[in-house]
């Protein structure tokens, strides 16, 4: 017969596990945000405890149940009849049995979603000379196959290995493809240096490039720093930065994000930050929100300094016009 463990096997275990869960995520809030919440949290069931600490499956991968909640969100979208956007690939990403529900309202995750796509394609548009897109996700971005990107644009997708690799197996399954005469490149979310695998992967930080964040699995403000210095390094002045990032970047008080932390940490790496309002940008497409509690804001950043290929190539120019002044004046000497 299957004796259960006793209470100080039991303390112990969950002592470990505790320890486990924050030396993942450095940031206190950070840890709590993947448990408060239904969209971004993990389910209120008690885990098992695992010997050697590590995720075993998808079911126990907080990552991959966060990214499957929102791929479920879209699919309930695009299966209303008045659908904000259509997704014609997320099914095979998302849970079996989902059901859309037209009595509910708009999601925030879907609202953000309509206005990220919308400013994909908008500064796409006007900018000729603009076709690299950096996409910072959760691995089960589908903007990649549905979006009517130019000839000639370079997708970077940057989200976690084990789930941008299921993801595009599936994708590959139904049928999804790039257009034609575009390229989508993966680098890890894990790796150390996210930069330099951008650089690898053939990243030009002398030409223009639009920067993507929703869903990017961020854990704690050093994180979100790391990721905002190879902004300011590698894209060039004028190149923006938009989506969603965790409210409690913005050191929460009353419920607010703070609005001045979050313009100075941006400054700070050489962009000017927007805040925007989710009820506005919902009456601006003439839909009402569900009063779902979210813990993302949604902003807009523009890059006002240059990055660093930029300012390399200007000091070789004016080492160059300097030598070639002091030879042209020892000429007439």
């Amino acid at each position: 017969m299957y004796q259960y463990p006793s209470n100080q096997v039991m303390n112990r275990c969950s002592s470990a596990l505790t320890m486990v869960v924050f030396s993942w995520f450095p940031h206190p809030m950070a840890a709590l945000c993947l448990r408060h919440v239904s969209l971004f949290y993990a389910p209120k069931t008690i885990r098992k405890c695992v010997i050697n600490a590590k995720l075993e499956t998808e079911k126990d991968d907080l990552l991959f149940q966060n990214a499957m909640q929102r791929a479920s969100l879209r699919l309930k979208e695009t299966l209303r009849a008045d659908p904000l956007f259509v997704d014609p690939y997320i099914e095979c990403l998302s849970p079996p049995d989902i059901l859309a529900d037209a009595t509910c309202g708009l999601h925030k995750h879907c609202l953000a979603t309509k206005f990220i796509d919308d400013k994909l394609v908008n500064v796409m548009r006007t900018n000729e000379e603009l076709r690299q897109v950096v996409l910072m996700t959760d691995g089960m971005d589908t903007r990649p196959y549905r979006l009517n990107w130019p000839a000639s644009t370079i997708i970077f997708d940057v989200s976690p290995e084990r789930i941008f690799k299921q993801s595009v197996q599936k994708l590959e399954d139904v049928g999804a493809k790039i257009p034609r005469r575009c390229l989508l490149l993966h680098v890890p979310s894990e790796t150390s240096d996210i930069q330099q695998h951008l650089q690898s992967k053939g990243f030009n930080g002398s030409r223009p490039s639009v920067w993507v964040f929703q869903g990017f699995p961020i854990v704690s403000l050093a994180n979100f720093k790391d990721i905002l210095n190879v902004v300011s390094n590698l894209a060039t002045k004028g190149c923006l930065l938009f989506g969603e990032m965790p409210v409690w970047l913005g050191d929460i008080e009353n419920g607010t994000t703070s609005t001045t932390m979050i313009d100075k940490l941006f400054v700070r790496h050489g962009l000017r930050v927007e805040l925007l309002d989710y009820e506005e940008v919902a009456h601006n497409l003439g839909k009402e929100l569900a009063g779902d509690r979210y813990i993302n804001t949604l902003f807009v950043a523009e890059k006002l300094q240059y990055s660093d290929d930029q300012m390399s190539f200007w000091r070789t120019e004016f080492q160059r016009i300097e030598e070639e002044g002091d030879e042209e004046g020892f000429e007439e000497l």
